[in-house]
């Protein structure tokens, strides 16, 4: 039986190991500041409050069932503010050039990406950057599997456009 000060110590210990980084997802996904701390420490009192449920699979697991708690935390947020803005685009340039960011993103796609409408935002991060599936964001967002696809083409050729606007090399990139 842990003590209630070596529990207390050890939450402290947590939070400050993994705050910045839980952070940044947040604001990744809200592009609010104040929200996103927020949700940061809401997503905290999940975490110590459901640490017994945690499955120790070896390097980083912890790190990704934090994540995964930060990134529903946003989600839910996102849902119940009716601000995904989710549209159904049936007609597509397939033709488009897509970009596909690597595991570190620079600032200036970083501020791109909070500048994108919210759905797009949302799908985006959920797709090139958390790595899920158009199945597992529909699942996720209650949207149909087509919705997440079409937002991903739009965040992109967003994303796209104003690189160019910026004289940002992507194909470089």
């Amino acid at each position: 039986m842990i003590s209630k000060k070596d529990r207390n110590q050890f939450e402290k210990d947590l939070y400050y190991q993994y705050a910045d980084y839980m952070y940044t997802v947040c604001y990744r996904y809200i592009g609010n500041r104040e929200i996103a701390e927020e949700l940061l420490n809401n997503g905290f009192i999940k975490v110590f409050g459901n640490f017994e449920k945690f499955e120790d699979r070896g390097q980083n697991s912890l790190r990704s069932w934090i994540k995964k708690i930060m990134i529903n935390e946003c989600l839910m947020f996102l849902r119940s503010k009716n601000d995904l803005e989710l549209v159904e685009i049936e007609s597509l340039d397939k033709n488009l050039y897509l970009i596909n960011p690597g595991n570190e993103i620079d600032d200036q796609i970083f501020s791109l990406i909070k500048k994108l409408p919210t759905g797009y935002r949302t799908v985006f991060n959920l797709y090139a950057i958390e790595g899920y599936s158009h199945a597992e964001i529909a699942r996720k967002l209650k949207i149909k599997e087509s919705t997440s696809r079409s937002q991903l083409t739009m965040a992109r050729k967003f994303l796209i456009e104003h690189l160019i606007k910026i004289g940002y090399d992507a194909i470089g990139k």
